[in-house]
């Protein structure tokens, strides 16, 4: 039989053993719990990195946007300055097509110049002004009139695209004609296509004058066909004939007087001399 003493060493036994157990429950408990939080922060360590690293590469990606903003504001700098320098460019082409076509229409006007007062033959000089009104200012129906001091009328000495018998003359201050004649102010329909011939109204009459002296005017009908309007450079042509073709026949008729009265003295003295 078992005496207190056995029974109170097996009741610490149990004792003793409920205690162990119970601390190697605690124990395991406390490496599960150890175990649990290690993992917690290592997943808290890759969500930081990976937090980092998104951060990091949001970091980058604002620098690329930053630095593709400034590159299409370079492009659109230098998409400016291309369409500027193009324009620049056109503007250097332009005025150069036109300083060509001034140079031109300066050389025109010089060898119009030129011949009206290469010869001092009269009916040479009607023809280069015919020659003038056809080539430089491209005139189809046109004629050329001179004041006959005598009857006060102007008079078609020389035409071309209609006949000269059918240009009515003009007393001075009459119609168109006679006040171009009279005031030595120029004539020129508003609408050149919409004008009608009219040999009475003409399309363009300027008056051919040295200085406030009228002794004819210049009278265009019709325009070639190609030509609709009148050019810059038309105006300065017969400003040109305004002058200078005037002062050509005029010298052309005295240098043609001369001759003809000298011509009639020295038929005097071959009488004379027989």
């Amino acid at each position: 039989m078992a005496t207190e003493d056995d029974k109170g060493l097996h009741s610490k036994a149990e004792e003793f053993l409920q205690a162990f157990k119970k601390g190697a429950e605690f124990t395991s408990e406390l490496m599960r719990e150890n175990e649990r939080l290690r993992y917690r922060v290592l997943q808290l360590e890759e969500s930081s990195r990976a937090t980092e690293g998104r951060s990091e590469a949001s970091e980058e990606s604002r620098r690329l946007e930053a630095r593709i903003a400034e590159l299409e504001r370079e492009k659109e700098e230098i998409l400016g300055r291309i369409q500027e320098v193009e324009e620049e460019n056109q503007d250097f082409a332009t005025r150069y097509v036109e300083i060509e076509q001034e140079n031109n229409n300066l050389a025109n006007l010089y060898i119009a110049s030129y011949q009206l007062h290469s010869t001092l033959d009269f009916r040479e000089v009607l023809q280069i002004i015919t020659e003038i009104i056809i080539n430089l200012i491209g005139a189809e129906e046109f004629a050329i009139m001179l004041l006959d001091e005598k009857t006060n009328e102007l008079q078609a000495v020389a035409t071309e695209g209609i006949d000269r018998e059918d240009v009515p003359s003009a007393k001075i201050g009459q119609g168109v004609i006679g006040g171009v004649a009279k005031s030595g102010e120029s004539h020129f329909v508003e609408d050149v296509e919409s004008y009608v011939s009219d040999l009475s109204s003409p399309m363009v009459c300027i008056p051919l004058q040295i200085k406030e002296h009228v002794i004819g005017v210049l009278v265009i009908y019709k325009l070639l066909q190609q030509k609709s309007k009148f050019d810059p450079v038309d105006y300065e042509l017969f400003t040109l004939l305004a002058g200078h073709a005037a002062t050509a026949i005029f010298s052309s008729r005295l240098y043609s007087d001369s001759e003809r009265k000298l011509s009639t003295i020295q038929g005097f003295l071959d009488l004379l001399t027989r």
